[in-house]
């Protein structure tokens, strides 16, 4: 029983972490690459999400519930997981090494946005080009999103491999080897959106 219990919750913790949670992911960067195009572009991307019909209600059913099971499962498997990487130093094991690392990383760096954005919104900041800039003008503050960001990447183009894998997408070793080929693009995609996006903040 305890053995369908965990294996039911590794799956949905696999769903969630691509639908809809990595979704969201890929939207918030788009979002964010706005800024590549100046102040007013970016303050009308943001301003178009904060008017979606139903906002806080999508909000917390599609993000942040979803977010807050992966977070806290994915916390509990980092701090269980077998990592063997001493013994057998394989590029795989060394991706699920680096998958639980980055998910810490991540699970730090979003409860930190989060808490700078949206809970600073809820409380009368607004959400705009300048807030992203003058929290950016630290370097300290951007080296950890540069951090952060990479990190997030990772861990969901990373953990696209893995829910090919599980959800048995990806059975062969042949459409394994091709699942790392496309996920290191996915990859190398987002991190340059994301990463460009970091500067034009600054």
């Amino acid at each position: 029983m305890a053995g369908n219990r965990e294996f039911i919750n590794r799956r949905l913790h696999s769903l969630l972490g691509v639908i809809p949670v990595g979704i969201f992911l890929i939207q918030h960067l788009v979002v964010n690459h706005f800024a590549t195009r100046g102040p007013e572009a970016f303050n009308e991307a943001a301003h178009f999400m904060e008017m979606l019909p139903f906002r806080y209600v999508l909000e917390t059913v599609i993000i942040f519930l979803p977010l807050l099971y992966h977070a806290i499962y994915g916390v509990y498997i980092a701090f269980t997981a077998k990592n063997n990487v001493s013994n057998y130093g394989y590029v795989r094991n060394w991706l699920f090494m680096l998958q639980r690392f980055t998910g810490i990383i991540t699970f730090i760096f979003v409860a930190w946005h989060v808490w700078e954005t949206r809970i600073a919104a809820a409380l009368g900041a607004e959400v705009n080009y300048d807030m992203m800039a003058s929290i950016l003008s630290s370097p300290f503050m951007l080296a950890f999103y540069l951090i952060g960001v990479i990190s997030t990447t990772f861990h969901f183009a990373n953990g696209l491999w893995s829910f090919a894998v599980s959800w048995g997408i990806t059975v062969t070793p042949r459409s394994q080897v091709i699942s790392t080929y496309v996920t290191l693009g996915i990859f190398l995609a987002l991190t340059f959106v994301g990463v460009r996006a970091i500067f034009a903040f600054v």
